[in-house]
């Protein structure tokens, strides 16, 4: 696949999972909430051909690729990973910890694209959502982590790790219903 430069790129974060693990009947409701958000940035992101990359935990399954997580969350039946289901063109990351960018590729997959903002959208809102903005700030992205298209297993722990996003990480927080994607990309030759 060609890479083409993009000003941003969309990261959605462990929405590929089969919810099988200690909280899970908590947090599965509540990522099925965000599913129309992150369905709307992903035609946004598509309308301006700006990529789409899937960061999701490997599950302990350290042979797993792609393919095998995919079918592995699509076992029984799954409104989320059916909704989501990345396409070939979109790129998808594996990471063994809670930031997409520890032990992953996505640190060199970026710099190739181009890509100076990320968007990040997905699951758990207090963990791999802020330990992924954490990353990303210091690498100095500019973040959009937008309200609506986040979920945690805590109200209030997902409020907080959205306070932290936006006063500690420069964070945009506006929900998809407030700001589009063509409100916080620049656009034009100064972009």
């Amino acid at each position: 696949m060609e890479l083409t430069s993009a000003p941003a790129a969309l990261l959605i974060i462990d929405m590929i999972n089969r919810f099988d693990f200690p909280g899970a009947k908590v947090l599965e409701p509540r990522a099925k909430i965000i599913v129309p958000s992150i369905e709307a940035l992903i035609q946004q992101f598509d309308a301006c051909d700006y990529p789409i990359v899937y960061v999701n935990d490997n599950f302990s399954d350290w042979h797993s690729d792609r393919s095998a997580l995919i079918d592995r969350a699509l076992e029984r039946e799954n409104p989320i990973a059916e909704k989501l289901r990345p396409r070939k063109r979109d790129y998808f990351i594996l990471k063994p910890q809670f930031s997409g960018f520890y032990a992953t590729n996505l640190p060199v997959l970026l710099p190739q694209l181009g890509v100076t903002r990320l968007v990040l959208t997905g699951v758990a809102a207090d963990i791999c959502i802020l330990f992924t903005a954490a990353d990303a700030h210091m690498r100095d992205y500019s973040l959009w982590v937008p309200s609506n298209a986040i979920a945690g297993e805590d109200d209030s722990r997902q409020k907080w790790a959205l306070e932290i996003m936006k006063g500690s990480m420069d964070a945009r927080t506006e929900p998809t219903t407030s700001m589009a994607l063509s409100d916080w990309v620049p656009v034009g030759p100064d972009s």
